[in-house]
């Protein structure tokens, strides 16, 4: 039983007269503090800080950190967010002297080994995705996401079009809409077909020319390939628009086919994902986009050049593309998850980039087929890195539902999956395993999962029962 003190809070720990440090008398006269502050700056009474014990405070955040799941204590299903192991090494070469004490007011001739590392990681994000031009500014994907968008606007504007619209099927990701109104653009939502891929008719039937940009997610959020992406892709083409691929499912793909080969114009990365930056609650993240040729003049500067025959004081420059559309973020990007994913690809390279999507996709389908007569997948025999289960079964039968699991998952040390999205599937549990799992631990994972459908429903209905934070009342929530 843990004890209550552990998690108190600063302020119930909190007793008059006890200090974190003792300080000597002063040396000096002292004077009022109205001579020195204004009083207009002056509280009007004591702010109420707790006043604790140096140990009362190393205690209460130490004993509040072993509360937390990541991946370095969890299995970590999350769908949709890839939550692989993140190699220490990153760490410790992230924060290797001559990286962090850099800063970005320094001359470009002091950054030339930083400038030369992200020139270097531009050039391997534009082979991944097989489009030329990359800018490493946005700060995480649906920030890529806008930014890819304005970069889009902006090449319309220049040849004098004004499309409005922006098309997405209806189970996308909820950024793309979202980065598209902030954009500035109508939002359209598609339907997807019994398969769960993009319905080709209804595409056809919302094309025309005020048709800006078809977003779309591939592998889509079900986990499965759009097997007609080429003719999507033609299709928009068809129409002067252009194609959005939502790099979020890259995971599954490395190494086996690229955005630009099927038809993408622009992309996102989220490096915080595919290529190990740690992104549990919330960040930082890293969303670098990448464009066909013809968008390059548009991309957000300042992006970096390479010229060989410069002195080497000088080889790696940073220069604002003919029409740019301006900054999107201060400096240059989030540069230290950038550093992780330029390790990550420099250790694995080609080969290892191949074989992540390839035991990335295996665990997907290993784990899938464990669970198919408990949790049936509704879309697709087999599924790419991640698969969308449903919980109507359970649901119908005993009024076990999706929550229920994933609140009862906490209880065995299981991060819960993805629960209610996408949601064209109903009891959506989306479940995303990642390459660097175990067979142990999805095996583990799945007899929990059958072992908890065989509890008592109302028990279920209360669970998690042994974190420190109970299940919240949902009615109260949501009001």
């Amino acid at each position: 039983m843990r004890n209550k003190l552990a998690t108190e809070s600063l302020f119930a720990l909190s007793q008059p007269g006890r200090r974190g440090a003792e300080f000597p008398a002063a040396d000096v006269p002292e004077r009022p503090l109205s001579e020195l502050i204004p009083a207009s700056a002056l509280a009007d009474k004591p702010t109420g800080l707790p006043e604790v014990t140096e140990s009362d405070v190393i205690r209460h955040f130490v004993n509040l950190s072993t509360l937390n799941m990541c991946v370095d204590t969890h299995f970590y299903p999350l769908g949709s967010c890839t939550m692989k192991y993140n190699p220490k090494r990153h760490e410790r070469l992230a924060s290797l002297p001559g990286i962090v004490d850099l800063h970005p007011y320094q001359n470009q001739s002091d950054l030339q080994g930083m400038l030369g590392m992200l020139y270097e990681m531009q050039e391997m994000l534009a082979e991944i995705a097989g489009l030329p031009a990359v800018s490493l500014q946005p700060a995480a994907g649906a920030q890529g996401e806008f930014t890819a968008l304005l970069t889009a606007k902006a090449y319309f504007e220049d040849r004098g079009e004004k499309r409005t619209k922006v098309l997405f099927p209806n189970s996308a990701h909820g950024t793309n809409p979202a980065s598209a109104a902030i954009a500035g653009f109508d939002c359209v939502q598609l339907a997807s077909s019994k398969e769960g891929l993009v319905d080709l008719e209804d595409l056809k039937a919302h094309l025309d020319d005020q048709t800006a940009v078809f977003m779309v997610t591939n592998p889509n959020t079900l986990g499965l390939f759009e097997k007609d992406i080429k003719q999507i892709a033609q299709m928009v083409h068809d129409v002067g628009g252009l194609v959005y691929i939502d790099g979020a499912n890259m995971n599954a793909i490395l190494g086996y086919t690229r955005p630009g080969d099927f038809g993408g114009d622009m992309m996102h990365f989220n490096v915080h994902k595919t290529f190990t930056g740690p992104h549990g609650a919330g960040g930082p993240g890293s969303g670098p986009i990448a464009v066909r040729d013809f968008l390059a003049d548009f991309l957000p500067g300042p992006v970096i050049h390479f010229h060989p025959d410069a002195d080497e004081t000088d080889q790696y420059t940073l220069e604002t593309p003919a029409k740019s559309i301006g900054r999107v973020r201060s400096f240059y990007g989030n540069i230290g998850i950038l550093v992780r994913g330029y390790c990550y690809l420099r250790t694995l390279g080609a080969p290892g980039l191949k074989a992540v999507s390839e035991n990335a996709v295996l665990n997907a389908n290993y784990l899938k087929a464990l669970l198919k007569d408990v949790l049936p997948v509704p879309n697709g025999d087999l599924c790419m890195h991640e698969f969308v289960a449903s919980a109507s079964k359970s649901k119908a039968a005993n009024g076990i539902t999706a929550m229920d699991i994933a609140k009862r998952l906490l209880d065995f040390g299981f991060h819960a999956p993805t629960v209610y999205f996408p949601l064209v599937v109903p009891e959506a549990i989306m479940v995303e395993p990642t390459e660097t799992e175990s067979k142990e631990t999805l095996d583990a994972f799945a007899e929990t999962i059958i072992k908890i459908l065989k509890e008592d429903p109302e028990f279920l209905h209360q669970a998690p029962h042994s974190t420190i934070v109970q299940r919240p009342d949902e009615v109260v929530a949501a009001r």
